[in-house]
């Protein structure tokens, strides 16, 4: 009798584990769009916010970089073992102000994108779960200074699928910074897919 009340309680707990989890996958990945706008908006704080909460994968476009608190979130969650991919506009090689030298120094092996004219994209990419996008760069300036907005994203796999997509596909022909050592353009072009639409 005694193996009955344990294999009952060892199921019954596993079977909590597993509506648990459920629940939480349910929960977690509800539709949901949270809009900031700068100057002084919150933006900085909610993209803070988004960073620390990744666990596997942060991947990010971006036209500038140069915010010390979004800096330092990053850096931190690769020193958690989050995997953090970075493709900049080619300008940031040759800006001082630009966090692209400190993520060089940190080992974070930045990527210019050296083939488009401007690659003008603020995204960053969660778990492949959570998508921000907008016109916020990500700058102090961005959050002081200028009017913007910041669209955070979850619950869209389909969106989010559409974006780490094109992250990949830019990646191909971006050139990793190196201190010191101008990037060269590369000689090949990727397409672009259709539009993704988000359901109503």
């Amino acid at each position: 009798m005694m193996w009955l009340h344990m294999a009952t309680g060892f199921t019954g707990a596993l079977t909590l584990v597993f509506l648990a989890r459920a629940v939480y996958r349910a929960i977690a990945d509800a539709p949901s769009v949270a809009a900031y706008f700068s100057p002084k908006g919150g933006c900085t704080d909610a993209v803070v916010r988004e960073l620390k909460r990744a666990r596997k994968e942060i991947l990010i476009l971006a036209r500038a970089f140069s915010s010390e608190p979004l800096a330092k979130a990053l850096l931190d969650a690769k020193l958690r073992g989050v995997r953090v991919e970075l493709l900049f506009d080619r300008r940031n090689e040759k800006d001082s102000t630009s966090d692209l030298h400190l993520f060089a120094q940190q080992g974070l092996a930045p990527l210019l994108d050296m083939q488009s004219t401007s690659a003008h994209n603020s995204v960053i990419l969660i778990d492949s779960r959570v998508l921000l996008t907008g016109s916020f760069d990500f700058t102090r300036q961005a959050e002081e200074e200028h009017a913007d907005n910041l669209l955070v994203v979850g619950g869209y796999p389909e969106v989010v699928a559409a974006y780490r997509k094109t992250f990949l596909q830019l990646k191909t022909h971006g050139q990793e910074f190196r201190s010191g050592a101008p990037a060269k353009p590369p000689a090949e072009t990727v397409a672009q897919d259709a539009p993704v639409r988000l359901a109503a």
